[in-house]
């Protein structure tokens, strides 16, 4: 992957609807170039999807949280199908430290938030944090170069 390959990214990052007639102006390639160069990158799993960003509140979700679950490992093989069912998980994590999962939700109502919570209790101990305002949205992976060691 090089710097234009990189700028590519960044560009599809922050407007994947761009038009290929744009990357390529501001890459100084041509149109073809820059659709096999995507191409490229999607064959080679470092671009693996385009989503369209959704104001959450403004379509009915205003209840965001993250929910820490304490979980036996041995529940994974069941927890995992289950939690990718749950249509108002937005990402699951596996992390280190006192819990083993970090849920990030979307909810209409705390009622709704409540009862996701007490079916997700089935698997292990929760602690639940809701969110009253976010300063940074998700945004795109920096694809600088990496750091030489």
């Amino acid at each position: 992957m090089d710097h234009i390959d990189r700028k590519i990214i960044d560009i599809l990052q922050s407007n994947a609807r761009a038009p290929l007639k744009e990357i390529a102006d501001r890459v100084f390639l041509s149109s073809p170039a820059v659709s096999a160069r995507i191409d490229r990158l999607e064959a080679a799993g470092i671009l693996t999807g385009y989503q369209a960003q959704i104001n959450a509140p403004e379509v009915g979700y205003r209840v965001k949280a993250f929910i820490n679950l304490d979980m036996d490992p041995q529940r994974k093989p069941e927890f995992y199908p289950y939690v990718e069912t749950c249509p108002n998980v937005v990402e699951c994590n596996c992390v280190t430290g006192d819990y083993s999962m970090l849920v990030e939700v979307l909810f209409a109502t705390t009622q709704e938030l409540d009862l996701f919570i007490n079916h997700l209790q089935q698997f292990g101990r929760t602690r639940t944090q809701i969110v009253f305002s976010t300063s940074v949205e998700h945004r795109g992976v920096p694809v600088s170069p990496p750091a030489e060691e």
